[in-house]
């Protein structure tokens, strides 16, 4: 059997571990998080910032990602025929229903937020491309697990994290949502994931009809929901859009 390189392995840990924090890392702090000897993670860093996937800030030392790996990484996604077909009508279903939306596929044991189009409004946000929403809570995670069943058995042999008190984490209870799931078409997340945030999402499929992401929206829940349902007019919406895209991969009409 063909053995890894290390050198590429740390490398790869290295760009980890700068991805997972929310700060800009020391040398000391790099080394020792990955048991190395700072002559060692000081030549990783080196020859990864000569590549432009790090970053040195000049007044501190520490470092950071750099712009190159994200260059890659919108590379990939922008080549995706997904999000290629999600462009326009993400971009309606974010006016009409004054939203944030979300296309999301499975990736590991999560959902892959692939493509996001900011409320369109002036409050700050930020762009959400690349990062990962667990499958068991989100209403994008919930429609994948329901439809696709590679992501049903991620989904159920995970552990499910509680992360407010309405999570619903007993596998019976997450069977029931996803039953309900898939006969009405689309899912929710009623501050499932986050308090005071709501969402809904429905499937995608390609031209064989298999399940390939799902699209939804996300807002406060005072304005996703009423009286504690999701309005029907964003469940309208959002199934719409999901229908839209679905028909540009040649799915046909659902």
């Amino acid at each position: 059997m063909a053995r890894n390189i290390q050198s590429l392995e740390r490398a790869a840990a290295m760009l980890r571990l700068l991805a997972g924090g929310e700060r800009r890392l020391g040398l000391s702090e790099v080394a020792s998080s990955l048991g190395l000897a700072k002559g060692t993670a000081h030549g990783i860093l080196r020859t990864l910032q000569a590549e432009g996937f790090v970053e040195q800030d000049q007044a501190s030392g520490r470092y950071q990602l750099g712009a190159e790996l994200l260059r890659l990484g919108n590379s990939y996604l922008d080549v995706h025929e997904l999000r290629a077909r999600a462009l326009v009508w993400t971009d309606d279903l974010a006016r009409s229903s004054g939203e944030s939306v979300y296309v999301g596929v499975l990736h590991q044991q999560g959902v892959l937020i692939m493509h996001h189009v900011f409320r369109p409004d002036d409050s700050r946000q930020v762009l959400e491309v690349g990062a990962m929403q667990p499958l068991h809570s989100t209403a994008l995670g919930k429609v994948l697990s329901a439809y696709d069943p590679v992501a049903h058995t991620e989904a159920v042999e995970n552990v499910h994290e509680a992360f407010t008190p309405r999570t619903v984490t007993a596998p019976e209870g997450f069977e029931e949502l996803l039953d309900l799931t898939r006969a009405r078409g689309w899912g929710s997340d009623v501050e499932e994931t986050w308090d005071g945030v709501a969402s809904v999402a429905a499937p995608i499929h390609d031209r064989r009809r298999m399940p390939v992401g799902a699209v939804g929206v996300t807002g406060a829940v005072e304005r996703v929901c009423a009286d504690g349902e999701v309005r029907p007019e964003l469940v309208a919406a959002v199934r719409d859009c999901a229908r839209a895209v679905s028909r540009d991969l040649g799915a046909g009409r659902f």
